[in-house]
């Protein structure tokens, strides 16, 4: 499953390389490769995932598919906590590496998230936001076959993750990539209650996941309070600056670095 990522990551980031087209938006100069792979991870999802993600939905119920998040949430929580570290979130890190420990012995491997009932909240952190902390752009926007939204940056931290995660230490093929679908089976009957009211509201539903997504990663980068842009028409004694839109958002984190 490692190397499958690994082969998209690449595919990916060659395609940046040898396309020459000029798009609209400056944050995704890739735009009609990216719509192409965002139709055919459409077409994949609508006649194979869905429908296993219905079925998954039906015959396992709400209490079993709320342990199976919450064990790979905890599995989660050894790459957020190398994460933490990596970005000197001391406290945070110190808090995370507890949240695996007690989920992992008082919570059955994770299957109860025993840590939540009391102060240790849970973090996301991945190596793509870690290389934002240390001032790296986002790159040209990515859609990645399968994985879905990314950019170049996100799509390197992926890989790098990768490693870290206890999924890759598994010795046998068959079962890490039994437990690499069964994650990704999950999360995606996680999102069928939502995805009709987003549907609805959705106009261009590639530029509206787009635009969230790089909204979402620039919050995550600057934890929460992300930096804001000064219009040229904008009285310059006026403090108050706007949020910046996910196309200049790219440019400005590509250079400057969260304090």
């Amino acid at each position: 499953m490692n190397a499958i990522r690994t082969l998209i990551v690449l595919t990916a980031v060659a395609m940046s390389g040898c396309a020459s087209i000029h798009a609209n938006n400056p944050a995704d100069p890739l735009e009609p490769i990216n719509r192409g792979i965002y139709k055919f991870n459409d077409s994949v999802d609508k006649a194979v995932v869905k429908p296993v993600a219905r079925g998954y939905k039906a015959v396992m119920p709400t209490v079993g598919r709320v342990m199976v998040s919450n064990f790979f949430s905890n599995l989660d929580d050894v790459v957020v906590t190398a994460n933490d570290l990596l970005q000197f979130k001391m406290v945070q890190g110190f808090s995370d590496g507890m949240r695996f420990f007690v989920n992992s012995t008082i919570g059955v491997f994770g299957l109860i998230d025993v840590a939540s009932v009391g102060d240790l909240k849970k973090h996301n952190e991945d190596f793509g936001l870690t290389l934002g902390k240390w001032g790296v752009g986002n790159g040209p926007y990515l859609v990645l076959p399968i994985l879905g939204p990314s950019t170049l940056r996100d799509g390197a931290g992926l890989y790098v993750d990768g490693f870290a995660s206890p999924m890759y230490q598994l010795k046998n093929m068959s079962t890490r990539n039994q437990a690499y679908l069964t994650r990704g089976l999950n999360r995606r009957t996680e999102l069928l209650d939502q995805e009709k009211v987003l549907t609805e509201a959705m106009i261009d539903p590639y530029e509206f996941f787009r635009d969230a997504y790089l909204q979402h990663r620039l919050s995550q980068v600057y934890d929460g309070n992300p930096p804001r842009q000064r219009y040229d028409d904008e009285d310059s004694s006026d403090t108050t600056q706007p949020l910046p839109s996910p196309a200049t958002a790219t440019t400005e984190n590509s250079t400057k670095a969260p304090q």
